[in-house]
């Protein structure tokens, strides 16, 4: 681990001391990507109108310009709302000061060692800490372990501000439930669980919060609750999704097609609807980190989430080598194989690359001598180059193609299933890695494989 927990200093339940000022509340949002920009922006809608200031924080100049410009890349909020919600936004670590509450929604990574990477928060916690005033309230939504907002955010925001935690300030903690691309399950519609070291903190909370999500808010009863809860959540979707990989796997070599036992199996009431893929992104591939590593400092050793991790890190390496054999199974030379991918994002229909699952597939093929074309209208070039060592291809250029793998089904791939399918050569292969298309619309003298 990066940083090593901190000795807790048994927060007070004691009342924390109200502001200096007796001014409207000023609330900072520390982080304005996928989980910070659509908290700040509703807060703006519904806050400021009341006369709570709200400010968005961002060290990237670059995100920042892009939000004065009003655009959002990560397409989470539309420029027209974007425009109208009136959020003030800065890359100036001065703004904060004077603020009397702060959401930290910075990212929580792991390192190359699968080890949580806490430079972010402590990045964080000290350029709030020095500007914090006596009756603030910080607010943690990055995911961590249990236990990380009180015994190691705190002791930082106390040495950096000469502060007492409990006393001086309060910390609160409510887990971000942001799913990237998701329309439907949005901040405003999903229940919202606040925690806090204190009831003046949660009563704050209560405020806030409570007037931007429209489905209510639940009450933890501690803040290493609301921790725990947050990382479990995904690390049960991440075992399911284990489990499909697994059975995918081993459905493969009874060559049985999974997604018609998936189909079959649904049919009983009580049966879950997960399916295999590559499990990528910056949360379900790596919370149960946090929660295994928590574990193994109190000796216990934990098996099955591992398993599961190990599992789904595979998978980018299992479609690789199935596309490969399919290659050679049709006498294509591999050293002379027009191979495309499509798709590098970490999910369909976002932009998003972080922790992608993808880049394994390639790196594979390219073990086997295979040089893909790899194409994404979503991603960036210049951040798959830095990230990845990986140039994008235009999609128009992946065409007479002796194998194409349809990795990400973004919906401008799958909207037209024919023009798609048509960029296989006959005689080719095609791996349609989430079973996004209908294999009954593959014709005869191309070879059709899903996990």
């Amino acid at each position: 681990m990066n940083a090593p927990f901190q000795p807790s200093i048994g927060a007070s339940n004691a009342a924390v001391a109200q502001p200096e000022s007796q001014q409207r509340e000023r609330i900072v949002v520390v982080g304005l990507g996928y989980v910070g920009l659509p908290v700040a922006v509703a807060l703006a809608e519904r806050l400021s109108p009341g006369g709570t200031d709200v400010i968005g924080f961002d060290i990237s100049k670059h995100r920042i310009d892009t939000l004065r410009g009003g655009h959002d890349f990560t397409r989470e909020i539309d420029d027209e709302r974007l425009a109208a919600c009136g959020l003030d936004v800065t890359d100036n670590a001065e703004a904060l000061s004077g603020a009397t509450a702060f959401i930290v929604t910075v990212p929580t990574p792991i390192t190359a060692e699968r080890r949580p990477d806490l430079t972010p928060l402590r990045k964080a916690c000290e350029t709030i800490g020095s500007r914090l005033q006596k009756g603030g309230l910080v607010v943690f939504e990055s995911t961590v372990f249990p236990g990380a907002t009180e015994e190691y955010c705190g002791p930082l925001l106390a040495e950096h501000s000469g502060l007492t935690q409990g006393e001086d300030f309060a910390l609160g903690y409510s887990p971000e439930r942001i799913n990237p691309g998701d329309t439907v399950h949005r901040l405003e519609t999903i229940t919202k669980i606040i925690a806090a070291e204190n009831d003046d903190a949660l009563a704050r909370m209560r405020s806030f919060y409570g007037a931007i999500v429209d489905v209510g808010l639940h009450e933890a009863p501690s803040i290493k609750v609301a921790e725990a809860a947050k990382v479990i959540e995904n690390t049960q979707r991440d075992l399911n999704i284990a489990l499909m990989n697994e059975i995918a796997l081993i459905f493969d070599r009874m060559d049985i097609r999974t997604s018609d036992v998936l189909a079959a199996a649904g049919t009983k009431w009580n049966f879950l609807p997960f399916t295999p893929g590559l499990v990528g992104g910056h949360c379900i591939g790596v919370d149960p980190y946090y929660l295994t590593a928590a574990a193994e400092r109190l000796d216990y050793r934990p098996e099955v989430i591992l398993a599961g991790r190990r599992i789904n890190d595979s998978m980018g390496e299992a479609v690789a080598q199935k596309a490969v054999k399919l290659l050679a199974s049709q006498g294509i030379a591999l050293a002379t194989a027009r191979v495309g991918v499509l798709g590098l994002t970490f999910k369909e229909d976002v932009p998003d690359i972080r922790n992608s699952k993808v880049p394994d597939i390639i790196a594979e093929l390219r073990e086997y001598g295979v040089e893909p074309m790899v194409a994404d209208p979503l991603a960036s070039s210049q951040e798959t180059e830095h990230e990845y060592g990986i140039a994008l291809t235009p999609c128009d250029d992946l065409t007479q193609l002796d194998a194409l793998i349809l990795a990400v089904n973004h919906a401008e791939y799958v909207a037209d299933s024919a023009a798609l399918i048509g960029r296989v050569k006959h005689g080719g292969v095609l791996v349609d890695v989430k079973s996004a298309l209908n294999r009954e619309d593959v014709p005869d003298g191309v070879t059709y494989w899903s996990l």
